[in-house]
């Protein structure tokens, strides 16, 4: 591909997948193809990914700054610690051990995002009448969710909102602040990992990085002006598409 074409395939995809982040999550499923597309081996390109989504994350996170609250009783910060060490464990496990086994296993965790999104508050309220669900429990989950979000990480801003969704009984729309600061909080961990271990392709993540920034500050203006319901619905239609799309690529 000739050098032009690609930076601009790359710049795009940097664009798209920012702007994915900051509205549903997913921002990934641009990214990487668009990476693998160019060459990079997979691992290198998942940590380039990573790498390049961070500042769009960390826009998004920005603007929605004054949104940040507590999370089903649990404050922000506290989440973040937790995110931010499940997020170096995850890195980490992606620098040392085989994906193959893994890769397997994401579609199925997408496809749980995708069916508890569907479900919505319905699913919400029928757990909460047969469970209990205190703080330890929503702790436990966003520190598995930052280890598979260190790891891999694709998906994980949908696989967010359902789980906060379950287990805190709030809408997407309401999850928005959150959410994309989790994003951010994950990427900086498994960043910091990635840059150590020299697994980041920095022509491609530059440019990447610059599309990514555009897209997650635009990606968040965009979903203040959005009611809820057109919130679950594009959460919904990139949920579904990202559960395909990784069947596919895992057992294709």
């Amino acid at each position: 591909m000739a050098e032009p074409a690609w930076l601009a395939l790359v710049a795009a995809a940097g664009l798209a997948g920012g702007a994915m982040n900051a509205l549903a999550g997913g921002g990934t499923f641009a990214t990487l193809p668009a990476l693998l597309a160019v060459g990079l081996p997979a691992n290198i390109a998942n940590a380039t990914s990573n790498v390049a989504l961070l500042p769009g994350a960390a826009a998004s996170a920005w603007t929605l700054r004054d949104e940040l609250g507590p999370v089903g009783g649990v404050t922000w910060q506290r989440l973040a610690v937790i995110n931010f060490a499940g997020g170096l464990i995850g890195s980490l496990l992606l620098v040392l051990t085989p994906t193959r086994t893994f890769d397997l296993l994401i579609p199925w965790l997408v496809l749980y995002a995708f069916l508890v999104l569907l479900a919505g508050r319905q699913a919400s309220d029928w757990l909460a009448e047969r469970v209990s669900i205190g703080r330890r429990t929503l702790l436990a989950m966003q520190g598995l969710l930052g280890i598979y979000g260190g790891y891999f990480g694709g998906g994980v801003g949908l696989m967010m909102t359902a789980t906060y969704g379950l287990l805190a009984g709030l809408d997407p729309r309401a999850l928005f602040a959150p959410r994309t600061l989790m994003l951010a909080v994950t990427n900086l961990a498994a960043a910091l990992v990635f840059v150590a271990f020299a697994m980041v392709d920095w022509l491609p993540c530059a440019v990447m990085l610059t599309g990514a920034v555009v897209g997650g500050w635009a990606g968040a203006h965009w979903g203040k002006r959005l009611p809820a319901e057109a919130v679950r619905g594009w959460t919904l239609l990139v949920s579904g598409a990202t559960t395909i799309a990784f069947f596919i690529r895992a057992y294709s």
